[in-house]
């Protein structure tokens, strides 16, 4: 059975976001009006943008041509390691930049920045902005080269942190009498880090919770039809509507924080990492979209019955 229009499809849903993150950073960084705005207002710009969905778009339909001997095994495989890339660099994002604004977050609030620097350099790590640009942004790169050669996705030894962290608060506080608005933020950051970032390798592993009745004795055809429709309907779906109207202008509930270097209400005794949350928002979004899509080759695999398909070793009883 041919499946080559609906790997189109998928493959199709995925350049057309690509596309629509690169025109909002068009649109953040650079004041293009939106490809949308070409229905209601002709613009160059907006003419731009529209040719650079359709060239991504095309981008995609030539990949397939190209790997047109490709399975569907094959591209549920390399959309799952482009997810593992993705998360095993967002683990380590998270893992610099908490230690690093963290320690800064500690210097600041007992003023012991101006006993190494100037007060103009010392005033510059109370400002968001400064650290941001600074200290969160060349980290990140840093984190997408160390995800390039490492392998662990960071997973366990990110919930080990958050329970360091935790101790770390609870001595600090009964045996020191000392807490900070920082130390706090801390595993919030981390918290947030590990569950966003695991549920699409947790979708892959088929280890989210669900109650099972009716769908364990299916045959592996019927689970594929069950799989590639509610992948759709209801995965990419969802994934899609957080990337839009998390990403839909200055204004959107993602692009507004990381604009202004979001802080929380306690100001700069805090760490300087809440913007950060409305990426992981987005990180989340993308990342479960790729694995939807993934899942969704594997099921039209499934239907097929083609070979290669993974055999998920139940966690119950173990």
């Amino acid at each position: 059975m041919s499946f080559f229009y609906l790997r189109f499809f998928g493959w199709s849903i995925l350049s057309f976001i690509c596309a629509f993150i690169f025109d909002n950073f068009l649109i953040v960084n650079f004041n293009f009006p939106g490809a949308f705005n070409l229905f209601h207002q002709y613009s160059h710009l907006s003419l731009i943008e529209v040719f650079l969905y359709l060239l991504f778009i095309l981008f995609g339909f030539l990949f397939l041509k190209l790997n047109s001997n490709n399975s569907l095994r094959d591209d549920a495989n390399l959309l799952h390691n482009i997810n593992l890339y993705l998360i095993r660099s967002s683990f380590w994002i998270v893992l610099l930049i908490g230690i690093s604004d963290f320690t800064i977050s500690f210097l600041r609030v007992e003023s012991f920045f101006v006993n190494f620097f100037d007060k103009d350099v010392a005033n510059n790590f109370t400002r968001p902005i400064y650290v941001g640009n600074f200290v969160h942004f060349p980290l990140m790169i840093v984190g997408f080269i160390l995800g390039l050669f490492t392998k662990t996705l960071g997973f366990h030894w990110l919930s080990l942190l958050i329970v360091i962290s935790e101790l770390i608060i609870v001595v600090a506080r009964f045996i020191f009498s000392y807490e900070q608005t920082f130390m706090g933020d801390l595993v919030r950051y981390w918290y947030a880090a590990l569950f966003l970032f695991a549920s699409a390798y947790t979708l892959y592993d088929d280890t989210h919770v669900r109650v099972d009745i009716l769908y364990a004795n299916m045959l592996n055809k019927t689970k594929g039809i069950i799989n590639s429709i509610g992948s759709i309907v209801l995965g990419v779906s969802t994934a899609l509507v957080i990337i839009f109207v998390g990403l839909n202008g200055k204004s959107a509930i993602i692009n507004s924080p990381v604009l202004i270097f979001e802080v929380t209400q306690q100001g700069s005794v805090g760490m300087f990492v809440k913007y950060q949350l409305a990426i992981f928002l987005g990180v989340f979004a993308v990342t479960m979209l790729i694995q939807f899509i993934s899942l969704f080759f594997d099921s039209l695999a499934d239907i097929d019955n083609l070979p290669g398909k993974r055999e998920i070793k139940s966690q119950i009883g173990n």
